[in-house]
């Protein structure tokens, strides 16, 4: 099952680390939670606070130790395919994560969302329409979908921003299945 994830940081600096991640399944079921900093973790970015609107405090006192929610990771989202709209970012923190909690940084791999809205279209489209056609007709649903959704600012929360994710891979779901419907009438 696809699986859309997003992470909020103390930063984005080298020793940035993240502090909330979210998933989003393909189904709709989703999971949250802000990470208790690692002892090693002291990062702290003011702006990056002012952004996402976590603080040390809230880590402190509302956040599940770093350790638990790498475990809760591995054992929920391993054997399923992870997505991110940010990989190079959101595999860092995932690495960081892992590796604090003494698990291989590997265990968990981010590819890019766009991936996961192509694969879907693709899937729905190539029964339907010639291989000679069908990366056209991939590429032109996919701009179609991106022009009709109304980019908002992230919210810059983990969950709401996975759940956007998920919601874009919907629309592109969506848009190829009418797509298909069309071409099996014809």
């Amino acid at each position: 099952m696809f699986v859309f994830l997003d992470f909020e940081a103390s930063s984005l600096s080298k020793l940035s680390y993240p502090i909330e991640v979210a998933g989003v399944f393909e189904d709709g079921t989703s999971e949250s939670h802000l990470i208790r900093p690692a002892q090693q973790w002291t990062d702290w970015d003011a702006e990056a606070e002012a952004v996402h609107h976590i603080s040390q405090e809230m880590l402190e006192t509302d956040g599940v130790p770093h350790d638990v929610v790498a475990r809760r990771m591995v054992e929920h989202l391993s054997g399923h395919t992870l997505f991110a709209s940010a990989p190079s970012w959101d595999g860092k923190w995932m690495s960081a994560l892992l590796r604090a909690a003494k698990l291989p940084r590997h265990a968990l791999r981010v590819r890019d969302t766009e991936e996961a809205r192509a694969e879907a279209a693709r899937r729905i489209l190539a029964p339907v329409v010639s291989p000679e056609r069908l990366h056209i007709e991939i590429d032109d649903l996919l701009t179609l979908v991106d022009v009709r959704r109304e980019e908002g600012e992230p919210a810059h929360r983990a969950l709401a921003d996975a759940r956007d994710e998920h919601r874009h891979w919907l629309d592109v779901v969506s848009a190829a299945e009418a797509v298909a419907e069309r071409a099996a009438r014809s």
